[in-house]
C-alpha cells in the first residue's frame, strides 16, 4: 500500500553506463483518457539521486494508463555522449491504485531497460 505522504508512482534513472544515478534528467507523466488522448500530470528532473518522487499527489491516482517519457537525448547531449534514444517513453497500467507503482529506467548510450520496483 501507498504511504500517505507518498507519491503513489515514482521513478529512479541510473546511467548504467557510468554506473551512476542520472541527474537532472527532464521526466514527464501522462495520463490517457477513455478516448486515447494524453493529459500532462507532472514535469519533474531527476535530484541527485536519479529519482522523481512527486509525480501524482498521494491518494489521487485512478485506475487508467500512465506514460513516463523521459529526455533522454538533452541528458546525453549535455556529458557530450552518443544519443541513440532522443526519448524513452514507458507505458504502463495502472489496476490497484491503492499500490505504489515505482518504475525505474536503466539507461545508457545505446540501450534501456525498465521493470516495476518497489
Amino acid at each position: 500500500m501507498t504511504s500517505p505522504a507518498r507519491s503513489p508512482i515514482t521513478t529512479h534513472v541510473l546511467d548504467t553506463a557510468l554506473g551512476q544515478p542520472a541527474r537532472g534528467l527532464a521526466v514527464k507523466l501522462e495520463a490517457q483518457d477513455s478516448a486515447g488522448a494524453w493529459t500532462e500530470l507532472a514535469a519533474r528532473t531527476t535530484d541527485a539521486d536519479g529519482r522523481v518522487g512527486d509525480l501524482v499527489a498521494p491518494g489521487s491516482l485512478q485506475a487508467r494508463t500512465y506514460r513516463l517519457s523521459f529526455d533522454t537525448g538533452a541528458y546525453l547531449r549535455g556529458a557530450g555522449r552518443p544519443v541513440f534514444y532522443p526519448r524513452v517513453e514507458i507505458t504502463f497500467a495502472v489496476t490497484a491504485p491503492g499500490e505504489h507503482h515505482h518504475v525505474p529506467l536503466l539507461l545508457s548510450p545505446f540501450g534501456y531497460s525498465t521493470y516495476r520496483g518497489s
